[in-house]
């Protein structure tokens, strides 16, 4: 019988077989993705994860857990043991990387509901950094005469490579965990410029404390595209309704329009709604 070995494909079936490893390798790396997310989500609410436990939450290998715990470790945002990890003894805020995987059917859905809002012809649209607001970004890639302001580097190096939106880059000082570009250069920026509809992400959004993050400085950024608005769209799925983070951007007012999802805590918002912001909920 021939042996396999040495065997090179071409043509056709050698486009097909290299889609195909694409294709797996793809689902390995989102699968990954999604399995460092959770990680560091119970991190954020236990402050401990043991291997085994984790092994069956995900159906792999012990030994595939501890190379996702090596991973993070390294990134500085778990402390390895011996039998599975804790959490770091410092202030906690998930990096966008890990949590582009969580919720995404539902942030698309939200995304086509806030374009759907943009009008046809000429406009300048804001978009700050965010996992949502990045799928935004891609529903956005196709318009013709529309203007992106952002000051997320991820939103802009996406939108950059499509020829029909103009985009512009604020200045700033780069944050790691969200991509986004913040400070006084950033702001003042966006102090020239005219936003017709600013999309923004948040950490957290409530009838009473409003729209909150998790940091100061990038607060103070995005509560300046909101200043340069005329009108303002708030994305979030329902685990950011009635969360209030540490750092404050806006009052509820600011904002015209919150998108949400069905998993949103209706008491929360129906406060939103008597607020007098519109809430459409996917």
């Amino acid at each position: 019988m021939p042996s396999d070995q040495g065997v090179s494909y071409s043509g056709q079936a050698g486009a097909r077989l290299s889609g195909m490893d694409s294709e797996r390798d793809g689902r390995t790396s989102a699968r990954r993705t999604e399995r460092l997310s959770v990680i560091l989500d119970a991190l954020a609410s236990t402050g401990t994860v043991h291997v085994g436990d984790l092994a069956e939450r995900f159906g792999v290998s012990q030994a595939t857990l501890r190379r996702d715990l090596a991973l993070l470790e390294e990134q500085h945002l778990l402390t390895r043991t011996h039998g599975g990890a804790l959490a770091q003894d410092v202030a906690y805020e998930l990096p966008v990387r890990y949590r582009d995987g969580q919720n995404r059917e539902a942030k698309r859905r939200i995304a086509q509901v806030a374009v759907s809002r943009i009008p046809t012809g000429p406009y300048a649209v804001g978009l700050s950094g965010g996992t949502t607001t990045s799928e935004v970004a891609k529903s956005l890639a196709d318009r013709a005469d529309l203007t992106v302001v952002t000051n997320a580097l991820n939103i802009a190096m996406d939108l950059t490579l499509r020829p029909k939106v103009r985009v512009i880059v604020t200045g700033g000082t780069a944050r790691s965990q969200t991509y986004e570009l913040v400070g006084p250069w950033a702001e003042h920026t966006l102090a020239g410029i005219n936003i017709g509809t600013a999309i923004v992400g948040v950490d957290g959004i409530s009838a009473g404390a409003g729209l909150t993050t998790h940091d100061e400085i990038e607060a103070r950024t995005n509560a300046a595209m909101l200043d340069k608005a005329q009108r303002v769209i708030v994305v979030a799925d329902g685990s950011k309704i009635g969360r209030v983070m540490l750092a404050h951007i806006a009052p509820i007012t600011a904002v015209h329009e919150v998108v949400t999802d069905s998993t949103a805590d209706e008491a929360e918002v129906e406060a939103i709604r008597q607020a007098g912001v519109r809430v459409s909920v996917v």
